[in-house]
């Protein structure tokens, strides 16, 4: 059944998946990224692999080389498919141009399904189309849940980056927070602008945005560092990944700054700085959770025909705020990449 006929809301309800992040965890392969493709095998996986025939997935995604924020995804999708007895094809790019031809790699190899992330939505419609034509179902995972049912996708995994937004510029009402400034690693995502976007509804101070190069680690310290020593004023950078928010430390150090550091998305070293209090808290979308539903939600639909969220609405997989308060119990399973 083709579900994108159906009229649908841009706001949506949260959609609970507990029993499929319940599932038996395997452990995945390792791999490399920036922009290369590799293939993700469960061979070596027998407690729990289903019996179900083989079938090949292809995740496709805006990864830029360095961000540690996919790993935690791709161990997701690599646990999901070693339990679901599934080959799963890895490739991506940050180029939404580069995106859209690794899509129609998959296509042409006819693969079983396609997960992919749609940080720039337009430049991935056409592709997406020819997927539907060819009969291959589509998901999408971490960006784009304003975007999805646009596209006709069939379902999707993330948070609501708005609503996500809206939470941070609370919290930083809550801090006592007055000057802002919210830090873009990558120019024309539309997640990002919309995390940017929902402080900035909801925070009652003023709010700057600050664009970096995403990809030259170096050149993002310096502007940030730049940034804090021209106003003295700023009291809070918000950056919108957790390697850029430990950047921001060094940033905020070099320039003297008393600025306080809060963060979207986490990893194990971020972990570490909240519970040292170099960063305030950060907020997590559960990227494993993403990798794993997205691959499981396919394989579930080519055996029983079942449609997460019944096709209509997204699985919410965040947000949720991470702090002194419950970060010890977070960091156990950050350790092991799980969050």
């Amino acid at each position: 059944m083709d579900r994108s006929s159906h009229s649908r809301s841009r706001r949506f309800a949260p959609v609970v998946a507990i029993a499929a992040a319940a599932a038996l965890t395997l452990a995945g392969c390792s791999s490399s990224s920036g922009g290369k493709k590799s293939e993700e095998s469960a061979d070596g996986a027998s407690a729990g692999k289903a019996s179900t025939p083989r079938m090949t997935v292809a995740l496709v995604t805006h990864q830029s080389a360095g961000d540690t924020f996919w790993d935690i995804v791709r161990k997701g999708a690599e646990a999901a498919a070693a339990k679901d007895n599934v080959k799963l094809i890895y490739s991506n790019d940050p180029s939404a141009a580069n995106q859209a031809n690794l899509i129609q790699n998959a296509i042409d190899q006819k693969v079983d399904g396609i997960a992919v992330t749609l940080a720039k939505p337009d430049a991935l419609k056409d592709v997406i189309g020819k997927a539907k034509t060819a009969g291959i179902p589509v998901v999408g995972l971490n960006s784009g849940v304003s975007e999805w049912q646009k596209l006709g996708l069939m379902e999707f995994f993330g948070q609501d980056e708005t609503v996500a937004g809206e939470a941070l510029g609370k919290r930083l009402n809550e801090a006592g927070a007055k000057n802002a400034v919210c830090v873009v690693q990558e120019q024309g995502n539309i997640g990002l602008t919309q995390r940017c976007d929902g402080v900035d509804k909801t925070f009652d101070g003023k709010l700057q945005t600050l664009n970096v190069n995403g990809t030259d680690m170096p050149s993002v310290k310096s502007t940030i560092t730049a940034k804090l020593s021209q106003d003295k004023s700023i009291d809070y950078v918000v950056t919108l990944g957790a390697p850029f928010a430990l950047t921001a430390v060094q940033s905020v150090s070099d320039a003297g700054s008393k600025a306080k550091i809060a963060t979207f998305d986490l990893n194990k070293d971020l972990t570490g700085a909240i519970s040292k209090g170099t960063i305030e808290f950060a907020v997590d979308q559960q990227p494993y959770l993403q990798g794993y539903l997205a691959i499981d939600s396919l394989w579930l639909y080519k055996n029983n025909g079942n449609y997460m969220g019944g096709g209509e609405q997204p699985v919410l997989t965040g947000p949720a705020f991470v702090d002194k308060t419950n970060v010890d119990k977070v960091a156990a399973f950050a350790a092991k990449g799980t969050r």
